[in-house]
């Protein structure tokens, strides 16, 4: 099954400082059909003016997965950590037993990320940060394990998910397959580009729910840049 969630279908608001779009229920944007997708609870596709920010904040027993596509965003929180992560790369935060965080765009440009949430296999824990650059070369043509919960993932990000987050770029014509475990949940955007997934069109910021599949056929149709979850 690949159910195709357009990106003009999304829900969202606009606050002046930040246009935000939901893949999921948040917020204001409530939507019964669409609370979660296995353990991926939030998919936000949000666009920060410069010079502005989300405030200090709490969150608590969530894995958080910011995938910066354009700009940069500078994170700051209660166990001290500072750190400013470019497009392309990734930070990811386990808010564990608690944490307040804050995110700002301290550029002169806008800044647009997707920020994800995942459901953790427990509850508590130390929370804890981490950021990592993942040059977009490195992912031509096929998919790099960006932040896990496998142990095995040893180059990613550490998640405390029974999850992975990847991304691939892919130039137009190039095409790419993924192994599916059939009770596993997939969600896919292409942060740039277009793609056919199993002859299916997903356009830009399009989201794709996908499960009951044994393999992904993905296909470029313009030059493009994906992001997936593979989740329980």
């Amino acid at each position: 099954m690949i159910d195709v969630r357009p990106f003009n279908q999304l829900g969202g608001a606009n606050h002046g400082w930040l246009k935000a779009k939901h893949h999921f229920s948040f917020a204001n944007y409530y939507d019964p059909k669409r609370m979660h997708w296995g353990d991926l609870r939030v998919w936000n596709d949000d666009e920060i003016a410069a010079q502005s920010g989300f405030p200090p904040h709490p969150h608590e027993n969530m894995e958080i997965i910011t995938y910066v596509r354009e700009g940069a965003i500078t994170h700051e929180d209660s166990m001290g950590n500072r750190g400013r992560t470019e497009a392309g790369d990734v930070q990811v935060m386990s808010a564990g037993t608690g944490v307040r965080h804050a995110e700002y765009n301290l550029e002169d440009t806008p800044t647009r990320i997707f920020q994800l949430w995942i459901l953790p296999t427990k509850p508590g824990g130390e929370p804890a940060w981490g950021a990592k650059p993942f040059p977009k070369g490195d992912r031509a043509g096929r998919f790099v394990v960006l932040a896990s919960g496998d142990a095995n993932d040893k180059d990613a990000l550490p998640i405390r998910a029974n999850a992975r987050v990847l991304g691939a770029t892919l130039t137009k014509g190039e095409t790419l397959s993924f192994p599916v475990t059939r009770e596993r949940h997939l969600y896919m955007v292409p942060a740039k580009g277009a793609i056919e997934v199993n002859g299916v069109p997903v356009n830009a910021r399009d989201g794709a729910a996908i499960t009951d599949l044994d393999t992904l056929e993905i296909k470029a149709v313009e030059d493009s840049e994906i992001v997936l979850v593979d989740a329980a």
